[in-house]
């Protein structure tokens, strides 16, 4: 038989990234700038950006209390020189705000109706279960696998190795949804799973959690 005909064996698990898939980050600029009582004006922004892109890229090594403080302070340390001026990891932290976007949990729970796996995998430090659990998602979900957990980063399969080990299916039984084409698409598909790219303004597979669904009937999944 041609293999790329071969049926499709049903789907075991969903697995979804965090940031951007089920919660959004409140613009961390919005809350710091009133807190030092500076302009929230280009200069802020680039700080504050620079600073996240400097966590994208470390955020697999805090995978521990101890690990995760030391990555906080080389944040804050980035975010000082942006604005030369000090900005101390508590007062960096509390301009941080996740919140899970509106479609999150009835999509969870409805994939949870069809007795399906559910896992988070997304590149974090340690603390994305408190997270999850301060957004009202942790218990829809039976496993969470970050990055630091890992030892891996997204597109690296490792990731969605760890979650397939734990998650007991094979990679051909997952279907993973997540809104990064060159990490989520690319890495899901690399591991050997399906992938459903997130577009909420729309171009990608789906435009809202709740197609989710609907989807995994038309993949024949």
């Amino acid at each position: 038989m041609d293999p790329a005909k071969q049926p499709t064996r049903p789907t075991c698990a969903v697995s979804l990234d965090a940031l951007g898939t089920l919660v959004r980050l409140h613009p961390p600029w919005e809350l710091l700038g009133p807190e030092l009582g500076v302009a929230t004006d280009e200069r802020l922004v680039a700080a504050v950006r620079a600073e996240m892109d400097y966590y994208r890229e470390h955020c697999h090594v805090a995978r521990d209390e101890s690990s995760l403080g030391e990555l906080r302070e080389r944040c804050a340390e980035v975010l000082s020189r942006g604005l030369n001026r000090e900005v101390d990891v508590d007062t960096m932290m509390r301009s941080i705000r996740f919140r899970a976007y509106p479609d999150a949990a009835p999509a969870l729970a409805e994939l949870r109706e069809r007795g399906l796996g559910l896992i988070c995998v997304s590149n974090w430090d340690c603390s994305l279960p408190d997270v999850l659990r301060r957004c009202g998602l942790a218990d829809a979900l039976d496993v969470v696998v970050t990055s630091a957990s890992a030892g891996a980063r997204k597109p690296d399969p490792a990731i969605f190795a760890s979650a397939l080990a734990l998650a007991g299916c094979e990679a051909d039984e997952l279907v993973h949804v997540g809104d990064t084409p060159e990490e989520d698409v690319v890495g899901a598909r690399a591991a050997g799973a399906r992938a459903l790219l997130l577009d909420r303004d729309g171009g990608g597979d789906i435009a809202s959690l709740s197609e989710i669904a609907g989807r995994l009937d038309s993949m024949g999944a």
